[in-house]
């Protein structure tokens, strides 16, 4: 992504920018636009000049979608895009409506107005330019500027969006642009340690790094895509998380944590939309394990948590991960690819979960995979692949599991704050 330190906004007096990102919920009807515009009215009172981006009105997306296999079985393409794209551009006008009656000057701004540009897959854009000259100006003028969040134009003039939670990179990428800070405001009071939903009592954190939340992202935690985090990362843009429903503290996303002898695990995550591939007997020689995967990327399909296995006879076994909505994609370039190495065979299975914890201090202890798996033998919680990193060990688990796994985790790590 290209970005100019000329284009950015021209402080007035000591005033700090901002982008605010409102997502679907906080947007999902009058009534909750009027409440949008007394929290916008709260920064302004603080000495922000603002630009805010905007999420499609709460299900808008997913009804869009269900229409669109009312009438055809395409679900991505340049049509999908352009379909998908009317939700912000809806919330947008109807913010500005709700702002300037309050009093506020406000400006809507399509994708386009507001110069975003993408390339890539359709419904998997990904920034290479942010030009916003006009959001610009009119911050300057005083006034807000609504920008369309989850979209992009290519450079032949298309709508394309960003995948989702495309919003919360909308959001970041234009605060790296102008030069501000950016604060996602959600219907969540903060990153918490694991979903709310599976365990009774999460602890909200003050202070994540920008490296625990991408780990955290990628592995299937649903507060903040991980793409906007490795965004702000790279260009340090200060990342505030908090509700637009409850005046509470929320997370402070930064470089580094404060110097703590705190808990060295931050979270336990996982992930249900995952879903293995195996390539059965692949023959042992240079330049397979490339040839696939480049096969794999050039029909925009990633694949994670790549294992290979050492097997008699000159033969592997490579298997690996990837998101269900691309399963039935991987499983036929990988039937295609095995028929021309001579390779065993293709099996997968969708009944599995992603079950990880996550912490900068996961290194410097390492007694913490074996506590790992010993938690979940105690639960009877059979651990079918098995990967790390510096921040991060995995389990793969039965589908029907994964709950209870987190929870036990949780408790052991973090409620009895065991590391």
């Amino acid at each position: 992504m290209t970005l100019s330190k000329a284009e950015r906004v021209n402080k007035q007096d000591d005033k700090k920018i901002a982008v605010l990102k409102f997502g679907g919920s906080s947007v999902a009807d009058s009534q909750r636009m009027r409440k949008v515009a007394a929290i916008i009215i709260g920064y302004q009172k603080k000495g922000y000049l603002l630009a805010v981006i905007v999420s499609a009105m709460g299900n808008t997306t997913n009804d869009l979608l269900a229409l669109a296999q009312d009438v055809s079985d395409e679900s991505g393409g340049r049509e999908i895009d352009q379909l998908l794209a009317t939700g912000e551009q809806q919330s947008v006008a109807l913010l500005a409506l709700a702002l300037n009656r309050e009093g506020i000057p406000a400006q809507s701004f399509t994708a386009s107005q507001a110069g975003f540009y993408a390339n890539g897959f359709p419904t998997e854009g990904r920034i290479y330019r942010v030009d916003p000259k006009g959001v610009i100006k009119a911050m300057e003028e005083g006034k807000v500027a609504v920008v369309a969040g989850f979209q992009a134009i290519t450079d032949s003039g298309d709508v394309i969006t960003l995948g989702r939670g495309g919003s919360d990179l909308s959001a970041v990428a234009l605060a790296a642009a102008i030069g501000g800070e950016c604060h996602l405001l959600k219907d969540v009071a903060g990153v918490m340690s694991a979903d709310p939903k599976v365990v009774k009592a999460p602890i909200k954190l003050k202070h994540f790094t920008y490296q625990e939340c991408m780990e955290l992202s990628s592995l299937g935690a649903k507060m903040l895509q991980a793409r906007s985090v490795e965004v702000a990362s790279r260009y340090e843009v200060p990342l505030y998380v908090a509700s637009s429903f409850v005046d509470e503290e929320g997370t402070w996303i930064v470089k580094s944590n404060p110097v703590s002898e705190g808990l060295a695990i931050k979270g336990v995550v996982h992930d249900l939309k995952v879903a293995k591939v195996v390539m059965m007997g692949v023959p042992d020689v240079p330049g397979v394990a490339g040839r696939l995967f480049s096969s794999l990327a050039d029909k925009g399909i990633g694949a994670e948590m790549i294992l290979q296995n050492n097997m008699r006879g000159g033969l592997n076994d490579i298997g690996f991960l990837v998101k269900k909505e691309f399963l039935d994609g991987a499983i036929d370039v990988c039937r295609d690819f095995s028929r021309d190495i001579g390779a065993q065979g293709v099996s997968f299975n969708t009944e599995i979960a992603r079950v990880s914890i996550v912490g900068a201090g996961i290194a410097n202890h390492p007694d913490i995979p074996s506590r790992m798996f010993t938690v979940l033998a105690e639960e009877g919680i059979n651990i079918d692949m098995i990967a790390s990193t510096a921040l991060t060990v995995t389990c793969i688990v039965a589908s029907p599991r994964a709950e209870d796994a987190v929870r036990a985790l949780h408790e052991h790590f973090i409620e009895e704050g065991a590391v």
